[in-house]
């Protein structure tokens, strides 16, 4: 593909803007980049979650409703490739399009792709499954006070407490 705006190199470089839900898309060459202001992709420094993205993101498994890395996003042309560089996703169909990787690797970083509480577990910390049935815990004692059985939600705060 040629330059859109030289028309005499080859296209390197590939903007994509959206504005009201138009996509606008020009193929520029690393001399007509460089003019607008634009770096090059080997000018561009990555970060460092780019880097861990990209190290934890090579040994994914490819199934076939799981987009390639070179296939790219149908609304901004993103592709996987580019958040693994980046850490950064092109738009908000992106998460739809590249749900399943993305997913694997959350999985893959935090163990689950649940969020389950405002901190992190510490070291040594309750398991899961005392984790799920102070959560189911919870959930009763929400309803006792609702149902307004006090003795029930008394009894149900006390065994709470020892669970944490």
């Amino acid at each position: 593909m040629s330059c859109d705006q030289c028309r005499e190199r080859e296209a390197v470089i590939h903007l994509t803007q959206i504005v009201n839900e138009q996509v606008t898309t020009l193929h520029l060459c690393e001399r007509c980049a460089a003019e607008k202001g634009v770096e090059s992709p080997s000018g561009v420094v990555k970060t460092p979650l780019g880097s861990f993205l990209a190290a934890m993101g090579k040994n994914l498994p490819e199934t076939e409703p799981t987009p390639r890395s070179s296939e790219t996003c149908n609304r901004c042309g993103g592709s996987l490739q580019d958040f693994r560089e980046s850490g950064r996703l092109g738009c908000p169909e992106c998460y739809r399009w590249f749900e399943v990787p993305i997913r694997d690797l959350l999985r893959r970083l935090h163990g689950s792709t649940h969020h389950v509480g405002e901190r992190y577990a510490e070291q040594g910390s309750a398991p899961a499954e005392v984790r799920i049935e102070s959560a189911d815990l919870r959930e009763q004692l929400r309803l006792a006070v609702e149902t307004e059985n006090f003795e029930l939600a008394a009894e149900l705060r006390d065994r709470l407490r020892v669970l944490e």
